[in-house]
């Protein structure tokens, strides 16, 4: 039983202590480094032949294909630390690991929390925060897993099973009042290592247009974490939706980019990145070098999510938190903007948690030109896991130099992109005066009374309504045809207007457009179809 951080646990079968005094410790040892607190277990042991069942060959390890199992059992209270690490000490000659692990789930009142155990492993290299030992994450999608040098469950990454100390982690991600009772079974194959797994990484770049506009979904799981969909799925949904490329996003792993390579071509750019799902928001880590890992160990708290902020954009990559207002456990963003590169303000499905992201995202637009700070671009994405989940709702429309990893991080880190709910969504935004033109995430400066032409061109969104938001508000609105086109022009002046964004919304389900505000719970728009990112409006210093 778990008391002030110690958790009491027992092997089955036990093994007697070898000549080293070797053995399963019945107390943990609660650690603390530079983040979230965790609890270390005493170690589970794999004495050579230990219970009499292994055939020793001429070197006195185990015959090829010998198998070996221990069972460890525990129980965590409530208030458990956020990671339980289960020591295994593997001795020499083992070719696969397999591991098989269960928890009760008791019955708990009307909004209580009921028990949730992720799992994962670590190698003989360690568990140090952000180090080289991970070998793989599952989270609560898996009841088992194998690795091994050839081959390893999705999640888990090919490779040899070393002797050392490897540490299988527990995750409680939620503990029911009565405690979680677990058991985990490990079993070593013992044997020659077989062939190494071959990598099959995707190019960083595809045939493309050139300087163009690309469509591509940067938030999207498979089964290498809780999503259900094959990649060869997800590559396909990719291309059904009409899209230029994709990232993929699998919670917590790396182990994904070793398999897309086959599934990437010429019409589709197939980005490697992470979502680092802590226990204080999820962030998108996109345009990772494939087999990158980003450590998730922490909390807002543990001041350690700027270090991994740092390890992204070292390799040209973005940090982008995702659907801040999720409802779920642990989904909500906690961490402050500082260290994010845009931020997700639309995914899946519209509802009222991107409507709320939206709010402040705007907000943030207003306090960076307020005080003159760096901006912040919006992405809409779809974090499909599965059907019904529909790759592609919605996408980001970036305008990039090339198709390729580092033109696509480049054209979102500056903002010049825009969201659609589908590839049948096309628009046109501007701003002109006075001879000069900005586009979507660009700035244009005039004097301060200088007339200024806002334009939008739109496609395929039929009735929908036209809004042109500054940083006063909504300033403009139109609706466009039965047919979903439709041109809106709009004048102001760099004197009433900081920045001005567009979005384009579906008619409200009695078929009226909408109107200018939301008022409490009721909302008075139609679900959003399209979103840009600003154009900034700057006053020329020292001209009328």
């Amino acid at each position: 039983m778990c008391t002030d951080g110690y958790c009491e646990h027992n092997v089955d079968p036990l093994p007697e202590p070898d000549a080293a005094g070797s053995g399963l410790s019945r107390r943990g040892v609660l650690t603390a480094g530079a983040a979230t607190a965790a609890l270390t277990l005493g170690p589970m042991t794999f004495a050579h032949a230990a219970d009499g069942s292994a055939t020793t060959g001429s070197a006195g390890t185990p015959a090829d294909g010998t198998q070996v199992t221990r069972t460890i059992s525990g129980h965590l209270d409530t208030g458990a630390a956020d990671f339980v690490y289960l020591p295994l000490e593997i001795p020499a000659g083992v070719r696969q690991i397999d591991v098989q692990y269960s928890y009760d789930r008791p019955p708990v009142p009307n909004g209580t929390k009921a028990n949730s155990c992720d799992i994962g492993i670590f190698d003989e290299r360690g568990v140090e925060l952000g180090g080289k030992g991970f070998r793989g994450w599952s989270g609560g999608f898996r009841t088992a897993f194998s690795i091994s040098a050839s081959d390893a469950t999705p999640g888990y990454l090919p490779g040899p099973v070393n002797r050392g100390t490897w540490h299988i982690v527990l995750g409680p991600y939620q503990v029911a009042p009565q405690g979680l009772n677990y058991q985990v079974q490990v079993t070593l194959t013992y044997g020659e290592p077989g062939t190494a797994f071959v990598p099959d990484h995707p190019p960083t770049r595809a045939k493309g247009r050139g300087r163009d506009w690309y469509r591509g979904d940067c938030h999207l799981h498979t089964v290498y974490s809780d999503g259900r969909r094959l990649p060869g799925e997800v590559a396909a949904g990719a291309r059904a939706a009409g899209l230029d490329f994709m990232v993929s996003t699998d919670h917590n792993t790396s182990s994904s980019h070793a398999v897309w390579g086959q599934y990437a071509g010429p019409d589709l750019l197939i980005i490697t990145g992470e979502e680092v799902t802590t226990r204080n928001g999820h962030w998108l880590a996109l345009g990772l070098p494939a087999g990158e890992w980003i450590d998730w160990r922490y909390r807002s708290r543990d001041d350690a999510f700027s270090r991994f902020a740092r390890q992204v954009r070292r390799h040209g990559g973005l940090v982008v938190p995702a659907h801040m207002y999720c409802a779920y456990v642990a989904c909500q963003w906690k961490f402050g903007f500082d260290d994010a590169d845009a931020t997700e303000v639309w995914t899946g499905p519209w509802t009222y948690d991107d409507e709320h992201a939206v709010s402040t995202w705007d907000q943030k637009l207003g306090e960076a030109v307020r005080e003159g700070k760096r901006w912040i671009p919006a992405m809409g994405n779809s974090d499909a896991h599965s059907v019904p989940n529909v790759i592609g709702l919605p996408h980001n429309v970036v305008h990039a130099d090339d198709l390729s990893t580092g033109s696509v991080m480049d054209g979102l880190r500056a903002g010049r992109s825009w969201i659609a709910e589908s590839s049948a969504v096309k628009l046109d935004f501007s701003v002109t005066g006075g001879g000069e033109h900005a586009g979507i995430g660009e700035t244009i400066t005039l004097p301060a009374l200088a007339p200024i032409d806002v334009r939008l061109e739109a496609h395929g969104v039929p009735n929908g309504t036209v809004r042109l938001i500054t940083d006063e508000g909504q300033m403009f609105q139109q609706s466009l045809d039965a047919d979903g086109d439709g041109v809106v022009v709009w004048r102001t002046t760099p004197s009433l207007a900081a920045y001005v964004r567009a979005e384009i919304r579906h008619p409200m389900a009695d078929g009226t457009p909408g109107q200018g505000n939301t008022m409490g719970d009721a909302l008075l728009f139609g679900p959003m179809a399209a979103l840009t990112n600003p154009v900034f409006i700057k006053t020329a210093r020292g001209r009328d």
